[in-house]
């Protein structure tokens, strides 16, 4: 059974073709402009060819796993593949877990749920919230901030060599920051974590759609991912790795799909085997569109050459950051230094600028769409902007004017999709910005800063 696909993605290292780029917004200071969408670390718009390959089975949608008509068995096969090919994507070992959830966070709260008893669980506090938060029910060794990967190496060593009991451990770290974008030394973290005990898992969210992800060559034992960052927006995630943990925890969701048997006994009870495939934490029906979207967007990215795509992107961070340098008031954030590599995720600060203020005049005033808060993120950014870990903040705009500081940044991201041209008049606005000022008056409204619709602009 095979449902229609859309042609290859081309060869050629050259933006890939996103939904979106024909897309224009009004100016506050008058007519439209082409969107520049520059906020990829949050969800990356859809690539064209994975819209072109959901429209193309949307037609043949069925229920997965459910039924015996033609269109359940093409759905059904559909999904199953899906799960073949991001198990290649991930380079997956033969007796590893596929399993499909609705994001990186639901990926991590499953794996939380699956931890053997009494486990403990070491994540260093410049984790997103979404890896930072899930290990509520276990014992969680945070770990501070490193200024090099190999002090988070040394860091981590420490603190496994010095729990207390010995017993089973898990290691949880990002593999670029959703903040700055640097790498993490993955696979120096994962042969320390081995060499004491414990287990790794990869919060692959930032990591993924910019670099390749081998969990066989990275030796780590799970990778999460989210499918809104890889170019596919349909609701669905991975958590991919050894299936052990995962066959031994009671089922992330009970109800259907997870269960083989269910069975009344005498004494009016329920008596259920579960599965021990990943249908175990996969009960409910699929969301077979989602996950069809991942499949297509890893096949989009592969067959586009990711080497090509890494050596594009890292002339535009290359570009982005020299940029940035001309302008001595901006400061990029940073853990590792200047020369640290990283994926196309850059925060920085303003001098003399309120965050939320910077953002919303990039977009109203140049159409270009960026992020301003504190990123799920906080005690990173904290620690980047040198501020009190007790030190109020949230993400948005506060309830200070426009013109006053805050303890929020500015985060600007580009992927396989980003035109020469958004980078241009990205670095052409910050520059405008920071000599001119912005042309229009600004106020806070709802936590967010926002044009002043009753103000007329300040220059012509």
């Amino acid at each position: 059974m095979s449902v229609p696909t859309a042609a290859p993605a081309p060869s050629v290292c050259a933006p890939l073709p996103v939904l979106g780029q024909d897309v224009t917004v009004p100016l506050v200071t008058g007519g439209e402009v082409a969107y520049a969408a520059l906020d990829y670390a949050a969800s990356a718009p859809a690539l064209q060819r994975v819209w072109d390959d959901v429209a193309a089975y949307a037609p043949y949608y069925g229920s997965v796993h459910r039924g015996a008509g033609y269109l359940s068995q093409l759905s059904t096969d559909l999904f199953e593949n899906s799960r073949r090919t991001v198990a290649e994507f991930l380079g997956c070992r033969a007796d590893d877990q596929v399993v499909f959830t609705r994001s990186t966070t639901d990926s991590l709260n499953l794996l939380a749920a699956a931890l053997p008893a009494d486990c403990q669980v070491f994540v260093y506090e410049t984790e997103h919230h979404a890896s930072l938060l899930p290990w509520r029910d276990a014992r969680v060794t945070y770990l501070d901030a490193p200024r090099t990967p190999a002090q988070a190496v040394e860091t981590l060593e420490r603190a496994l060599a010095d729990r207390d009991p010995y017993g089973p451990a898990l290691v949880c770290v990002t593999g670029a920051s959703n903040v700055t974008g640097e790498l993490w030394p993955v696979a120096e973290l994962a042969a320390a974590a081995h060499a004491h005990g414990a287990r790794i898992v990869l919060d692959a969210a930032q990591l993924a759609p910019h670099h390749p992800v081998d969990i066989a060559e990275l030796d780590v034992d799970w990778v999460a991912f989210s499918g809104h960052k890889l170019y596919a927006p349909f609701g669905s995630g991975v958590l991919a790795g050894r299936a052990d943990w995962l066959r031994a925890a009671e089922p992330y969701l009970a109800g259907g799909g997870a269960s083989r048997k269910v069975s009344r006994r005498a004494d009016g009870g329920v008596d259920v085997d579960w599965h021990t495939t990943a249908a175990r934490h996969e009960a409910g029906s699929p969301n077979v569109i989602g996950v069809y979207s991942i499949a297509s967007a890893c096949k989009a990215l592969t067959e586009a050459g990711f080497d090509d795509l890494v050596a594009r992107e890292q002339e535009l961070v290359s570009r982005v950051r020299d940029g940035l340098a001309e302008v001595p008031e901006v400061r990029v954030l940073s853990l590792f230094g200047d020369d640290a590599p990283r994926v196309g995720v850059i925060s920085f600060v303003v001098r003399g600028w309120n965050s939320s203020h910077f953002a919303a005049a990039l977009s109203a005033e140049y159409g270009i769409g960026v992020r301003d808060g504190l990123f799920c993120a906080h005690p990173l950014v904290r620690t980047l902007l040198g501020s009190d870990p007790q030190e109020p903040g949230e993400c948005g705009a506060p309830e200070a004017g426009p013109g006053e500081l805050s303890l929020n940044a500015i985060r600007v991201s580009f992927g396989a999709g980003t035109p020469d041209e958004h980078i241009d008049r990205f670095l052409r606005a910050v520059s405008e910005l920071v000599r001119d000022g912005a042309r229009w008056n600004y106020r806070t409204e709802d936590g967010r800063c926002v044009p002043d619709r009753g103000e007329a602009a300040r220059t012509a």
